[in-house]
């Protein structure tokens, strides 16, 4: 992978040209007192690097002589490794991740204005941590001072992630082979699932079997909170209570992804455990399974990002109209959003180092088109909650309907004739899910 973190810091420098980009590692959070969570990198950060440890900061300056690549870190330190784990420090990251130069982070002030003095601009995100912030901003205002004698120096300070963000938006083949098996970690995550799933276990339980599942194969854990919401707990979208004990003839819907050396997979299924969908369980799943269908096929080069979602709503509009469940004009519904009681969130999100991965949906009122190498979830739903309030001027609903909540959801990988459903190895058909 070294190789390919060499092309990307390339990549990035070639479309910065004089500027110096600054990029500083995720803190260290803490769950409670002085007990810490496991350390997850910042992103873009580990996009680059691939280096695995806070208090640290990656710099690029193609415009230098010598150092176009420059890592401060955590130097070794036998007493605190003693008790919180090894370090690479500062000779082994030279050697290990690449950089032409590595100092020891205390040396960050010291060292850093050397790359930022020559640059015509500096490129920097402006994060959560104000120190941090007023460092780069205090940096550049010192050498703005200077600027009328010297001539040289940057005059602005850009946020690089428009430009990283577009490199990362596309996959490479080591990411896609990530990818793949963070997608086949929580297939078999799910199927377990819904093997183990029935009347009297607790959603928790089947929380339990899931995440057993990701880190026993291998997984870094969960990509998110995973959501196991029976009955009418699937109508609350980031539902994590996971508390419910599940009752005969509750929908199940599962909400769960893994993460596999940084990239994530992110899988919904909705599926009765009493092995048998009821009459209105049956039809409002049907819907959603046409509409969910119907989006995927959109998914293909040159095709709008919009193209999935505004499929997916006419069918499931067109579902709830069959259903009385809306009426009026079709077209008045769909732009009038008469149908967000229902069906209140888009039909998918990218997909990568982040489960909300970065890139670009719209540029203003035009959607980003659809390119080889961009991954995206397709996930369609209805939600019909107890207390559901239908839009203005809409019927109310029936009793009947109430308490149902169905997503599904795949991770689609567009390629350059179509696309590919990476998991599409969890069942989603009506007569596969029925017993």
């Amino acid at each position: 992978m070294q190789t390919e973190f060499a092309q990307r810091r390339q990549q990035l420098m070639d479309k910065i040209g004089k500027g110096t980009a600054i990029f500083r590692s995720a803190p260290q959070a803490v769950m409670h007192n002085d007990v810490e969570y496991n350390f997850r990198q910042d992103s873009d950060f580990f996009y680059l690097t691939g280096f695995d440890e806070p208090e640290a900061v990656a710099v690029l300056a193609p415009h230098h002589e010598e150092h176009r690549f420059v890592l401060f870190v955590r130097p070794k330190d036998p007493e605190k490794e003693t008790w919180s784990g090894y370090r690479v420090g500062v000779e082994a990251a030279q050697e290990r991740f690449g950089a032409d130069a590595v100092y020891p982070i205390e040396e960050l002030d010291e060292k850093l204005t050397q790359y930022v003095e020559k640059a015509d601009r500096i490129y920097y995100r402006l994060g959560r941590d104000r120190r941090f912030n007023d460092k780069i901003l205090g940096l550049w205002q010192r050498l703005m001072r200077g600027y009328p004698r010297r001539g040289t120096g940057p005059i602005a300070i850009e946020d690089p992630a428009p430009t990283l963000h577009s490199l990362r938006q596309t996959k490479s083949p080591a990411e896609l082979e990530r990818m793949r098996k963070a997608a086949e970690i929580a297939v078999a995550a799910h199927n377990r699932a819904m093997a183990y799933a029935k009347p009297g276990v607790y959603e928790y339980q089947v929380q339990a079997e899931i995440e057993h599942t990701f880190r026993i194969s291998g997984a870094l854990g969960p990509a998110y909170p995973s959501i196991v919401a029976s009955g009418a707990n699937a109508c609350i979208l980031h539902y994590t209570e996971n508390t419910r004990q599940m009752q005969e003839h509750d929908l199940l819907l599962i909400d769960a992804g893994c993460a596999y050396e940084y990239y994530n997979s992110d899988i919904t299924r909705t599926f009765p455990i009493s092995g048998r969908f009821t009459e209105e369980q049956r039809i409002l799943y049907d819907i959603v399974l046409r509409a969910q269908l119907a989006a995927i096929a959109q998914v293909a080069p040159g095709n709008p990002y919009s193209q999935m979602h505004d499929t997916a709503v006419r069918v499931i509009v067109e579902g709830l109209m069959d259903l009385g469940l809306l009426q009026g004009d079709i077209e008045e519904i769909i732009k009038e959003e008469k149908y967000k009681p229902f069906y209140m969130h888009k039909t998918g999100h990218w997909l990568g180092l982040d489960v909300h991965d970065v890139g670009v949906y719209a540029h203003g009122d035009t959607a980003h088109n659809l390119e080889p190498g961009h991954v995206t979830t397709v996930e369609p739903g209805i939600y019909i909650g107890p207390g559901i309030t239908p839009a203005e001027g809409q019927p109310d609903v029936p009793e009947r309907w109430r308490g149902i909540g169905i997503r599904i959801e795949d991770d689609v990988l567009v390629t350059p004739t179509g696309h590919e459903v990476l998991t599409a190895g969890v069942p989603k058909l009506i007569e596969d899910l029925e017993s």
